[in-house]
């Protein structure tokens, strides 16, 4: 297969499963992309919803592994068949701008992220300075996270000895492997995620919450004593 294969990690997201398979069958359908074709394999955590059924009845490949979020994008990369990795969160939202700046990349040797988006329009004012100042953060370190959609092409992450499976922080992880090869691809177009986190903690508590678990983990901290703080029981995966 040539093309594209989008990586969804998963935990308990049916209801996000199910709007984000709708994005992309919109996509295939309005786009034509059987020029640009894309598989779905969604990696389960061992969610206790629908979120497997949705999918599959979404036309998705529906896999099955341990609940580390790195160890379930590792699971689909080696399942998947295209040239282009897509590792994409459930909570994202997907237009046909970000499709067509994605698509445009298939065959080349690089990796990437696109601008994320806090929320759907009209954004806050503060979530519109976060978004702004994740983005900025991220061109100029060169480390993408896991809500700006980090694609890679299969060559370039083979070389980069896959995704470090880890619970937590396997998005900066991932990064720091390819940033060695080579820099990322920085797309302007903006990838939709969910405000969720924020909504739970408010907008301060959130925040503070991420920066603290970052740089906790940049001072050597462990991934999995990290995510044991990080996830509060029953708590949404994100």
């Amino acid at each position: 297969m040539t093309g594209v294969s989008i990586i969804i990690p998963t935990l308990n997201e049916a209801e996000n499963v199910r709007i984000l398979l709708g994005d992309l069958a919109c996509l295939q359908k309005e786009l034509q992309t059987e020029h640009t074709p894309f598989e779905v394999i969604v990696v389960d955590g061992g969610s206790q919803d629908a979120t497997c059924e949705v999918a599959a009845q979404h036309g998705a490949r529906v896999l099955t592994s341990p609940p580390t979020r790195g160890g379930q994008l590792q699971a689909g990369y080696l399942a998947s068949q295209g040239e282009l990795l897509w590792f994409l969160h459930a909570d994202s939202r997907v237009g046909s701008e970000v499709w067509d700046a994605l698509a445009a990349l298939i065959g080349k040797r690089v990796w990437g992220r696109f601008n994320v988006q806090l929320g759907d329009a009209p954004v806050p004012f503060g979530f519109r300075v976060l978004s702004w100042t994740m983005n900025l953060r991220s061109r100029l370190t060169c480390i993408a996270t896991g809500d700006q959609g980090i694609f890679v092409d299969r060559t370039l992450l083979a070389e980069a000895g896959g995704v470090p499976n880890q619970p937590l922080m396997e998005d900066i992880a991932l990064s720091l492997r390819l940033r060695r090869l080579r820099p990322p691809v920085c797309l302007s177009e903006r990838l939709q995620t969910s405000r969720r986190k924020w909504q739970r903690d408010g907008f301060v508590r959130g925040t503070l919450r991420i920066f603290r678990t970052r740089l906790a983990y940049a001072w050597g901290a462990s991934p999995a004593l990290l995510a044991k703080r990080y996830y509060r029981e029953g708590e949404v995966r994100q």
